[in-house]
């Protein structure tokens, strides 16, 4: 059990003003700032991203994240004719692996989040557009529902057609935002119901393009990994450049990432199981890192997860050793990275700013201690940082 005061999911708060809530991602996507924190020297440095490469050395390895944000909310009505929001959370279908592109298969069954949950319950009907409704089949205790999509056409082929950039909720495009100065307002179907049952602004067409990584590749999370927001293709090559691995692996993020931590205790919170896919040239190039004595940098928590999943799977029965190989594999990964953990992957990590209480931001704090996670944060907010997934990101070696 984690000691106090570490242990306890308050002992992880912190007060942001709304206006540092990043509701845009910057006109370049390496505009974004930088803080730098160095563990040993328990200092940080405020600096622009592109600094990320003066980091890094030859014989290093970065690694990335590329699952590719689907357009999982789908906006309806119920047939009473009031509004309903549905996100596909992770296909149902046995048929379907969780490591398979989405698109390669058909599945009408997903597990999904559904608003207003008191309302749509089982035997309820959700009509998305002209052919294309969801049919409410049954509940689950983790407050999910079963779903069927109903229409004219392959599910695949309906979601993208229907489905729009699933946002966190924490964008609002009709409040100021930091750098902008203030948002339009926008309403009607192009909005997103709020627990109050208001609507608010939703995606458009740059959140198509910005809400996804320039890497990504097979279709899976319903939430971006926004470290990897910041990385243009220019970037990628200097780093390749300067005789740095860029390694990918796939975690496909889900409700395990953004579920909120609501136990008093950190250790009575569980993570929902994520698939995950890590190949046998993304294993040799970290062992040949490893073994000439370059650091692994992990671009954003999913990526450092998956990292300490397959190091762990090298372990000895009681438990996985220190510096163990990477080894190849897929499958699920529900790992709770929090204080106190000791990392056995990962050297260096490049997050954005979490929210306050989350797993994410445990993560951080398990990485970096918490005490110095938060000054890095009370700094953060000084110095009017961009918070959350269009915010400003740090590296923390």
């Amino acid at each position: 059990m984690a000691d106090e005061p570490a242990g306890r999911t308050e002992a992880y708060d912190y007060e942001l003003p709304a206006e540092l809530i990043a509701a845009r991602p910057p006109a370049r996507r390496d505009a974004s700032r930088l803080l730098v924190l160095d563990r040993a020297r328990r200092r940080f440095t405020d600096a622009a991203f592109p600094a990320l490469l003066e980091r890094l050395r030859a014989g290093d390895a970065v690694v990335v994240n590329d699952s590719r944000v689907f357009p999982a909310r789908l906006l309806g009505r119920k047939p009473t004719g009031a509004r309903a929001e549905i996100l596909l959370v992770r296909p149902e279908s046995d048929a379907l692996q969780p490591f398979a592109p989405f698109d390669e298969a058909d599945t009408r069954l997903w597990r999904a989040m559904v608003r207003p949950g008191g309302k749509l319950k089982p035997g309820r009907t959700v009509d998305i557009a002209d052919g294309f409704a969801v049919e409410i089949l049954d509940s689950a205790s983790d407050g999910t529902r079963l779903v069927r999509l109903a229409g004219d056409d392959d599910a695949w082929s309906l979601i993208e057609r229907h489905g729009r950039v699933p946002l966190p909720p924490y964008i609002v495009r009709d409040a100021p935002d930091a750098t902008a100065g203030g948002r339009e307002r926008r309403d009607g179907g192009d909005g997103r119901l709020r627990s109050d049952g208001a609507w608010r602004a939703c995606d458009d067409a740059e959140d198509r393009e910005r809400y996804q990584t320039v890497y990504a590749a097979p279709a899976g999370s319903v939430a971006a990994p926004t470290a990897g927001l910041h990385f243009t293709r220019e970037t990628l090559a200097a780093i390749e450049a300067r005789g740095v691995r860029l390694v990918s692996l796939t975690l496909h993020v889900g409700f395990g990432t953004f579920r909120p931590v609501t136990a008093d205790r950190i250790d009575e919170h569980e993570v929902a199981p994520e698939a995950y896919t890590f190949s046998a040239a993304a294993a040799e190039a970290l062992n040949a890192t490893r073994a000439a004595g370059g650091r692994v940098f992990a671009v954003g928590t999913t990526s450092c997860r998956v990292l300490e999943t397959v190091v762990a799977r090298g372990g000895s029965a009681g438990g996985p050793s220190a510096g163990g190989a990477f080894e190849p594999g897929r499958g699920w990964t529900d790992l709770f990275i929090r204080p106190p953990y000791t990392f056995r992957a990962v050297d260096a990590l490049v997050t954005n700013f979490h929210l306050p209480r989350s797993s994410l931001l445990m993560l951080v704090a398990a990485f970096a201690g918490r005490e110095l996670t938060l000054e890095a944060y009370a700094h953060a907010i000084r110095e009017r940082y961009r918070f959350y997934s269009y915010g400003d990101a740090m590296v923390i070696t």
